[in-house]
């Protein structure tokens, strides 16, 4: 990734980024209530396809659906049900970006993907929250 804040090496590293370095940038926010119903303590991921979102800004905030697509290039995804109609009268997808969304469901039919997230959930299990206090008479 860039280390350098000028917005202008920013544009640049998004404009030239690898179809790997754009999977990273098209990451959104896990819902609490779901990181909880997992037990993971993952606060953002990347969308896929087939995960359900709440979109959280723009027109269309508050509604929710399944992502349908994920446009690397743009870093944008388009969600079942947004929609808006063209100058013929045919119903188009809304290109939303990434960041303006939260994962409410993921979609675990992908193996490598439920078990990155199995490994996550044992990781929270054994690592202890930060600042947490310890109770009498246990040890560190």
């Amino acid at each position: 990734m860039i280390t350098s804040g000028k917005p202008r090496k920013q544009r640049l590293f998004r404009y030239t980024a690898s179809n790997s370095e754009r999977q990273k940038l098209a990451h959104a926010h896990v819902s609490k209530e779901l990181a909880k119903k997992l037990g993971i303590r993952l606060r953002s991921t990347s969308v896929r396809k087939g995960d359900t979102v709440r979109i959280m800004s723009g027109k269309s905030k508050g509604k929710s659906g399944k992502i349908i697509g994920v446009n690397l290039k743009s870093t944008t995804i388009f969600v079942e049900n947004v929609v808006r109609k063209d100058a013929k009268g045919k119903e188009k997808h809304i290109p939303i970006s990434a960041s303006s969304v939260y994962i409410t469901d993921f979609d675990l039919s992908d193996k490598l993907r439920a078990g990155k997230l199995r490994v996550q959930r044992q990781a929270a299990v054994q690592q202890p929250v930060a600042g947490a206090v310890n109770a009498p008479g246990e040890k560190k």
